[in-house]
Order: C-alpha cells, then sequence, then structure tokens
C-alpha cells in the first residue's frame, strides 16, 4: 500500500513518514523545489515536486495510492487571505485532485488543529461536541479547511484529526522553551496556571496513521493528544529535573508578552517571511486553557498516550543536544 504523506518534510509529517516506514507502507512525499529535505533525504521515500497552488500539479502525486494524509498548511501568514489560501484552498485542490485522479481512494486524512476549536471556556477539556469559537485567524482558516472537507463526505471516505500543542524532536515551536530552561530560567505566561495538553510527536504521528487505517474513523473528527493535562510550569520543572538544571521562575505579564507579539508582528510586515509571533498568536498564548479530551479516539481506535511527560522531554532534550540545538 502507498500512502501519501503532504507536509512530510516538516515536523510532525516527518514523524508521520517514519511511523508509515516502520510498518511497511510505500510512501509518497509532494514537496516544492524550495523544500528542505533534511528529514527525508536517508529514507526510502518517493519524492513527487508540485504545489497546491492549483488542482493540476496535485494529480500526480495523488494517483495510485490508497490513503492520503494531509499535513501541509500555513502556520503564518500576513493577512487573512494568506491564511485561507494555504489551509483552505490548498486542501480543497488536493481533494479535487482526488476526485479527478484517484475516485477510488480509501481514505483522506487531515490534520487540523485545536484552534479551530479554540480554548477551553469552562475549564474542562474541550472535545469533538464543544461549539467551534476559534479566537486567531490562524484558527478559523483551520475550522474553513474541516468544513470544506466534510462537504467531499459522500465522495471521499474523510477524517479530521485536531492536535493541540505539540513538542519532541525536530520542533523549533517549542525550542526556545527548552533553551531558557537549559540557562536557568522556565519562563511562564502571566500569574494563573496555564493548562494544556501537551502530545509528543511519536504519540501523534502514531495517532493520526492509526485514525487512517481505522473503519470506524471515517467522517469523523478526533483529538489526538496527551491523556493528561500539564501546566507550564509542570513542564518546565520536569524539563529542568531532566537537564539536571537549577532554574528561577521568570512570569511574564500577560500585557507585555501582547505588547511583544504586536510589536513582531508589526515588524513582520516589513520581512519576506511573515512571523510565527504576532498580535493573534499572543492571544493563543495568554489562554488559560489549551485542553482536549482524546476519549473518542480511545473509544475508536485504540490509542494511547504511551509516552510520558519525562520521557518526551528527556527524548527531545537529547536530541536538541545531538544535533547542537542546545
Amino acid at each position: 500500500m502507498t500512502v501519501l504523506v503532504t507536509g512530510g518534510t516538516g515536523f510532525i509529517g516527518s514523524h508521520v513518514v517514519d511511523v508509515l516506514l516502520k510498518k511497511e507502507y510505500r510512501v509518497r512525499c509532494l514537496v516544492r523545489k524550495s523544500s528542505n529535505l533534511q528529514w527525508l533525504a536517508s529514507q526510502p521515500v518517493e519524492l513527487v515536486y508540485g504545489n497546491f497552488n492549483s488542482v493540476d500539479p496535485l494529480k500526480e502525486a495523488v494517483s495510485d495510492v490508497k490513503i492520503v494524509i494531509h499535513i501541509a498548511g500555513v502556520v503564518a501568514a500576513k493577512n487573512r487571505e494568506g491564511f485561507f489560501q494555504g489551509n483552505v484552498t490548498a486542501t480543497e485542490n488536493v481533494l479535487n485532485a482526488v476526485l479527478i485522479s484517484n475516485p477510488e481512494l480509501e481514505r483522506f486524512l487531515h490534520v487540523s488543529s485545536l484552534t479551530a476549536i479554540g480554548p477551553s471556556q469552562n475549564g474542562n477539556p474541550v472535545d469533538e461536541n464543544t461549539p467551534p469559537h476559534p479566537i486567531t485567524t490562524y484558527g478559523e482558516s483551520k475550522l474553513a479547511a474541516e468544513k470544506a472537507i466534510l462537504k467531499f463526505t459522500d465522495k471521499i471516505p474523510v477524517t479530521i484529526v485536531r492536535p493541540p500543542a505539540v513538542y519532541g524532536p525536530r520542533d523549533t515551536a517549542t525550542l526556545s522553551f527548552f533553551q531558557s530552561v537549559q540557562k536557568g530560567l522556565i519562563p511562564l505566561v502571566g500569574f494563573s496556571p496555564k493548562k494544556v495538553s501537551l502530545v509528543h510527536a511519536y504519540d501523534l504521528a502514531r495517532g493520526i496513521v492509526d485514525a487512517a487505517l481505522s473503519e470506524q474513523s471515517i467522517g469523523k473528527i478526533y483529538f489526538i493528544g496527551s491523556e493528561e493535562v500539564y501546566d507550564w510550569q509542570q513542564i518546565g520543572s520536569v524539563a529542568a529535573e531532566v537537564a539536571g538544571r537549577k532554574t528561577v521562575k521568570l512570569r511574564i505579564p500577560e500585557f507585555m508578552v501582547m505588547g511583544i507579539a504586536g510589536v513582531s508582528g508589526f515588524f513582520s510586515k516589513f520581512k519576506e517571511k511573515p512571523s510565527v509571533l504576532n498580535f493573534e498568536k499572543g492571544k493563543d498564548m495568554i489562554a488559560d486553557n489549551w485542553t482536549c479530551s482524546v476519549e473518542a479516539a480511545k473509544k475508536d481506535f485504540g490509542y494511547r498516550q504511551e509516552v510520558t511527560l519525562e520521557e518526551g522531554i528527556r527524548n527531545t532534550l537529547d536530541w536538541y543536544r545531538e544535533y547542537g540545538w542546545l
């Protein structure tokens, strides 16, 4: 069986490729000419070059595969149009290419985001029945992509998964947090606990593949995250213990976080590439509860968190040190 992975050159996508190869599937990756192939260079994968700008460049990539795992997307853009082009239109183009070149596709799995639903508003983890309330344009675009996908359910077997915060080897998003811990600081936003579902890349990748292979998941949406709920003080303390560092907590007031994020976003407008840190990202950072329930995934395809927080942080720090990132 051949599986097409979009976004296979990225953090999450490269881990999904690893899981598929371990299960002895043939893997095809859609990549751009400008893509950094560092995580795929030594892997026995088929590379197909193309882009998401229209349907035609995608026809070859989706042909003759049994499963498409669509991870590619835009996490930073200079305007609303950029987010919707990269996350909604691109996804629609892949689906339309499937209808033309591979109408017998067995599964289209889309990796969305917890941000499509938004943070918990009552202190309890959100689940698949929680009404969507995204707080950023990125979240709105991911929700719009989900709605676009569900319009194809009468033609293509689809599944959607929504990860929360992800960490692990190859991750750049949480690197700065672990670098701070390595220097003896645990940076904390605000003065109230910030609860989070934090999933290791291995658990997420395994959950994505299991969801794509399950007959129970057709036409459904799932959260794939940690079974445990953490807060960033706890995460920092475990990281400090694993790293063997004495640390002090540095609490950054929420208004200061928003100010820094706003300034970063402003200057990003004058750069070639948009910054991930902007005013809307600041809104994400000051939210008190980014947690989700994985009960539906546990029930339908046996998902479980296998990597504990301590094991995951140790694995991540070891990798950062090995590759000179820390």
